[in-house]
């Protein structure tokens, strides 16, 4: 069965306090798109912006090419002004890459107030596993976005994709109403679902056959429409099939290949996040994209040959970046 998707009209309830944790390319994203609806979330960054809480200014230019510039605070998790703002906060985004999450979350989740809900919104699976001991009984909520950003400087961002957001709630007490109704209206083309984990399987089906070629081939997303890769492409996704199988989580294959090859020519002048995080010599999300299907097909004793060999592959090419 389809999981229900619903959207949320405005309400007249107070705001939610919100923060967000990580200030790339889609952090920053989200902070306009929550700021042009009335709310300003608290930005939360490796380092403090400033030392005398200026606020900060971001710019930000939309895909129509129309610029604007926004105020932030911005805080350090580390910082003296940390243990009072985090309080006050609601709902926390984490948009740190995926091997971030837990090694960002330790340190502030003693610091926010015990109603204070989380919601996860990066590439790949596995984080939400990993965090389940430290949650106390607060909300996770989950997330996937198709919305495109380039970070061109580090308060400059620009859009560079319209797309798809989805959310939805994987353990503790429902996401307040109030807070659903702010994230829905101010996101662009955003739903919630019922059962976010099969939307959360196809975004990783895709990321797993496109990722993970373009670094080690070095080229843009559309060249992968080029016959020589779709005996590859085919072979990762057979897998995918067979472990979200296993997994309780139905593919439906062509359906599934259809929208990778839909992906791959929509964003055919992209360069994927795998690639950048190669071409800078930075980690990749490997583990919580392909190495996390792999983990889950070893649970279940199905082979994926053709993901382990991708997975070398990266993660020798990761090596030598770096």
């Amino acid at each position: 069965m389809s999981p229900q998707i619903s959207s949320v009209n405005q309400t007249d309830s107070p705001q939610p306090s919100i923060a967000i944790v990580g200030a790339g390319a889609i952090g920053q994203l989200l902070f306009h798109q929550l700021a042009s609806a009335g709310q300003a979330p608290l930005l939360i960054g490796r380092q403090q912006a400033s030392t005398d809480n200026r606020p900060t200014l971001l710019q930000f230019t939309d895909l129509k090419g129309v610029s604007s510039t926004r105020t932030a605070q911005v805080i350090a998790p580390n910082s003296d002004d940390a243990q009072a703002d985090l309080k006050h906060i609601s709902l926390l985004i984490v948009c740190v890459k995926a091997y971030q999450v837990i090694e960002t979350l330790k340190p502030l989740l003693p610091r926010l107030n015990r109603e204070c809900q989380l919601l996860l919104l990066h590439n790949g699976m596995g984080p939400h596993l990993a965090l389940a001991p430290y949650l106390n009984g607060r909300t996770l909520c989950l997330g996937t976005t198709s919305q495109g950003a380039l970070k061109q400087q580090r308060w400059q961002v620009r859009q560079t994709g319209a797309g798809l957001t989805q959310l939805g709630l994987f353990s503790g007490p429902k996401l307040t109403q109030t807070t659903k109704t702010h994230l829905l209206n101010a996101i662009p083309n955003s739903q919630w679902c019922s059962d976010i984990i099969p939307m959360l399987w196809q975004k990783l089906a895709v990321n797993i056959a496109i990722n993970p070629l373009t670094a080690i081939y070095q080229c843009r997303n559309g060249a992968l429409a080029a016959p020589q890769y779709r005996h590859t492409i085919l072979g990762l996704l057979d897998e995918v099939i067979l472990v979200a199988q296993a997994e309780q989580v139905p593919l439906a294959r062509e359906p599934l290949i259809t929208r990778v090859f839909d992906v791959i020519h929509l964003t055919a002048n992209n360069f994927s996040s795998m690639y950048q995080d190669i071409a800078h010599r930075r980690p990749t999300e490997i583990d919580a994209i392909t190495g996390y299907l792999i983990q889950r097909a070893a649970t279940h004793g199905i082979p994926t040959p053709h993901n382990q060999a991708i997975y070398q592959q990266l993660t020798t090419l990761e090596q030598r970046s770096n």
